[in-house]
């Protein structure tokens, strides 16, 4: 038996246990002839203390010991110190005294730390040494929450009457957003299997053989330009149900996020319940986009009104050609300077704008404007 405990379950009252622990060099620290190893494996950390009564080979060992080595170490549990309980560690209030160290696993010098969270570290290097990458206590804790939400949503569409099913990953091609990925047949030279950019076909079929309600976690592939938001393969919840109408799905997915946060994420929260239900036309409107961030408080106002007739010739030729103007308040911004207006109308012309028109209206002086030389005075 490599271990008996995990790093992370030792608590007070398993003082005096012998236990045998495995897992990897965390930290080190040599204080007057006393060694102190902080041992990790995926469930959390606990210090081991191998003090100079130990036999001299254990100690020639033990001062060989470097960073993410693997160990296996059997001791005593005993309680700390007073004074000397750590209370940022789980484990923190106990110890373990060593008697046996066997190193399972010595590691080479590491290309980073893994223990310096806030170190930052190279994403092409994390990439490439991406075994090291997953054991940071960041990249730990992202696997078990992914794994904690897919737990959930499994429980909670079970409950109601869905299947999980898996759909072909080998399929013909179906026309989607994005290009297909292709897999040359070797029994059938010439021809090509597509993979799936989402289960939409498949998932139909389920629902007309009368499956009723489906759901799978599903591995979708779109060749497509590579963005923050895009990767070639994803992960994405799928589902179809028969017999529903709009209000059914709304309330389902409603149902699944609201208890999924409250069960998953307790310590967030949504900023709303019932969710908000917007149209189209009333997202575009005042947020300009058809998935809005409600939390972003630059609502869009239609100030088409007031823009016809202004002698603004760009609000008037929109107006004319059937658009609509519309702005946004930025408040606390009216003290900007002219450097800096003008800075900002350099960033929103990356991304497409033709320019910004501002009125400022600073804590003290006279209102400042790109455009109100045009505007008569009433306006």
């Amino acid at each position: 038996m490599y271990k008996t405990h995990t790093c992370g379950e030792l608590r007070a009252g398993h003082a005096g246990q012998t236990v045998t622990l495995a897992g990897w060099v965390h930290r080190r620290r040599d204080h007057g002839g006393v060694t102190f190893l902080d041992l990790r494996d995926r469930f959390g950390l606990v210090q081991v203390v191998a003090n100079p009564d130990l036999p001299k080979e254990t100690l020639d060992l033990v001062s060989d010991v470097r960073f993410e080595w693997v160990l296996q170490v059997t001791g005593l549990v005993q309680k700390r110190p007073a004074g000397m309980v750590n209370p940022k560690m789980e484990t923190g209030e106990i110890e373990v005294i060593a008697r046996q160290v066997k190193v399972l696993n010595p590691a080479k010098p590491l290309p980073f730390m893994v223990s310096k969270e806030d170190e930052p570290i190279d994403e092409n290097t994390r990439l490439k040494y991406r075994y090291l990458d997953l054991r940071r206590e960041k990249m730990r804790r992202n696997l078990e929450l992914r794994h904690r939400v897919v737990k959930f949503i499994r429980d909670y569409l079970d409950k109601r009457g869905f299947l999980e099913i898996e759909t072909p990953i080998l399929f013909k091609t179906t026309p989607e957003g994005a290009r297909d990925y292709l897999v040359p047949s070797r029994v059938h030279p010439g021809e090509f299997y597509a993979l799936p950019q989402s289960p939409q076909q498949l998932k139909q079929l389920l629902m007309v053989a009368g499956i009723e309600r489906y759901f799978q976690i599903a591995r979708c592939f779109r060749d497509e330009d590579q963005r923050g938001d895009r990767q070639p393969e994803f992960t994405q919840l799928d589902l179809e149900m028969s017999f529903v109408e709009r209000e059914d799905v709304m309330a389902l997915a409603e149902g699944l996020f609201t208890e999924l946060v409250a069960e998953v994420v307790p310590h967030k929260r949504l900023l709303a319940s019932p969710w908000p239900r917007l149209t189209y036309e009333e997202a575009m409107q005042r947020f300009g986009k058809d998935n809005p961030d409600i939390r972003f408080g630059l609502e869009l106002k239609d100030i088409t009104d007031l823009a016809q007739g202004c002698g603004f010739k760009v609000f008037e030729a929109a107006v004319a050609a059937g658009g609509h103007v519309r702005s946004f308040n930025a408040k606390g911004l009216g003290d900007y300077t002219r450097k800096q207006i003008d800075e900002l109308a350099a960033f929103v012309q990356e991304y497409g704008a033709k320019g910004l028109a501002t009125i400022a209206l600073p804590t003290e002086g006279e209102l400042r404007s790109s455009f109100a030389k045009f505007l008569p005075e009433e306006r």
